[in-house]
């Protein structure tokens, strides 16, 4: 089945086609965590003195395994799905595009298209191809992250600034991750690229999707479980999200982010498409140290229908805080216009954010589309 021939309902990622849900099934660990605030005089990886000891981490699970999930991850939710209240409200007055002042400034959107940077086993390195496509390089493994590389995606306008890093000149793809199945992030044309031995890891219950497409090397993960990959560890961990890719599969498949460990402990964390919450914490928690935190800035407003699911500039700072991240590299803006702020603010509101936070200026990896950093 090709991205064409599936459907969705609905304009806005990350609520593509807005269903009824009952009340959310409670869950381990599903308190919420108050609100911190966005000033702090301490680094990002200060841990607090009263922080609990991290948690063991899952032993990696053997690659490829074929496993049995639950018809429905509808208890995984943290807040309800949009209801008929709702979806009246939206067709009233919501609005899921900016208007013209707000798309003036997409001349403006930084973007510097070039290769990823070539780095030995022992460099981590990371590259912004657009939205929430990274070329990371860690532990000598060049991994994909939700990978978009196609001009246009179902639903919305043609993307608004160039891909990064053009598709012919990228490194050989080691292995790619995916943090759920919205077609921004789960997109086939893209896929279809790769070779099918490519390792590919995915939430519970995605995996099918691509061994119809002759995948061979496909390892499915629930929250808090891994994989490995030579000495490279892939951890799928949770998000505030939501899955959906055709009229009749919401939430039939997981979602979360993924932290990459490279075999001298170096990480990095991909956070997927994720609004604001708890798991923050618990993530920095149970994975002390993490290097870098690849955290969505943009795709916010109308923040009455999106706040659930999509995290403003503000908030992704204070995710910053929560886990503890020594730097954090803002994505999901500047790509594709999937919603009404304008398409520069999200930049303008994290870097504010952050100097509001007292936090390095340095720390802060506000690339261009095509830019790339390396850790040190």
């Amino acid at each position: 089945m090709t991205q064409q021939s599936e459907t969705t309902a609905g304009p806005v990622a990350g609520r593509e086609a807005a269903a009824t849900a009952g009340p959310v099934a409670a869950r381990d660990d599903d308190a919420p965590a108050p609100l911190p605030p966005l000033s702090s005089p301490s680094p990002l990886s200060s841990p607090s003195p009263l922080a609990p000891p991290a948690p063991p981490l899952a032993e990696p699970r053997p690659p490829g395994e074929r496993r049995k999930w639950p018809r429905s991850f509808h208890d995984r939710l943290t807040s309800p799905l949009p209801g008929l209240k709702a979806l009246a409200r939206f067709a009233r007055e919501g609005s899921v595009r900016p208007g013209k002042e707000g798309l003036a400034d997409i001349p403006r959107l930084p973007v510097a298209p070039a290769p990823a940077p070539r780095v030995d086993a022992r460099t981590v390195a990371v590259t912004w191809a657009g939205h929430a496509s990274w070329v990371v390089s860690i532990g000598g493994l060049t991994v994909l992250t939700d990978p978009v590389w196609s001009r246009r995606i179902l639903g919305t306008p043609a993307r608004i600034t160039p891909v990064g890093v053009p598709w012919e000149e990228l490194p050989r793809v080691d292995a790619v991750v995916i943090s759920h199945n919205h077609y921004d992030h789960l997109d086939a044309p893209t896929l279809r690229r790769l070779p099918r031995d490519t390792p590919v890891f995915v939430p519970a219950g995605l995996g099918r999707w691509f061994l119809r497409r002759r995948f061979t090397r496909v390892t499915e993960l629930d929250w808090w479980e891994a994989a490995e990959l030579s000495g490279v560890r892939f951890d799928f961990v949770p998000a505030h999200h939501w899955s959906k890719r055709t009229l009749v599969d919401t939430c039939r498949t997981l979602w979360g982010g993924w932290m990459l460990t490279a075999p001298d402990g170096q990480r990095v964390y991909f956070a997927g498409d994720t609004g604001y919450g708890h798991w923050f914490s618990r993530i920095g928690q149970r994975y002390p140290g993490i290097d870098l935190a690849l955290l969505p800035i943009g795709a916010y407003d109308p923040r009455w229908w999106l706040s659930d699911v999509h995290c403003d500039p503000e908030e992704a700072v204070r995710a910053a805080l929560d886990l503890g991240a020594r730097r954090m590299a803002p994505m999901h803006w500047g790509t594709f216009v999937l919603s009404a702020e304008p398409v520069l603010e999200p930049l303008t509101r994290v870097r504010a954010a952050w100097e509001k936070a007292g936090l390095e200026r340095d720390d802060l990896w506000d690339l261009p589309v095509g830019g790339s950093r390396v850790l040190e």
